[in-house]
């Protein structure tokens, strides 16, 4: 399986996202694990409000059907969302074995 970097950016309406945050963090909590999300978090500087999310999957377009159903997702919170392949050369975010 390959690692995957996903970049979401935000609505500019703070009020509205923190009315869905808690579905949105419980959506993504049932994703841990087996559902690949290795780690996930806002992003804490830039002009737009943003976040990143690290996935264990075999394709993009799998980590894409999962973030569909992202309750953010479903609200249209999100301006944009980007995903990439990710090769960790040095370090570690928490995963058993070579990463």
């Amino acid at each position: 399986m390959a690692l995957f970097a996903v970049v979401y950016r935000y609505v500019d309406n703070p009020e509205l996202v923190a009315t869905h945050r808690p579905v949105h963090r419980e959506y993504l909590g049932s994703l841990l694990g087996e559902g690949g999300l290795v780690a996930s978090g806002p992003m804490t500087d830039g002009d737009q409000a943003s976040a990143l999310l690290v996935f264990r999957a075999q394709s993009a377009d799998s980590v894409a059907s999962a973030l569909d159903l992202d309750p953010f997702w479903l609200e249209g919170l999100i301006t944009h969302r980007e995903i990439n392949e990710w090769t960790m050369v040095l370090g570690s975010i928490g995963l058993d074995g070579d990463g």
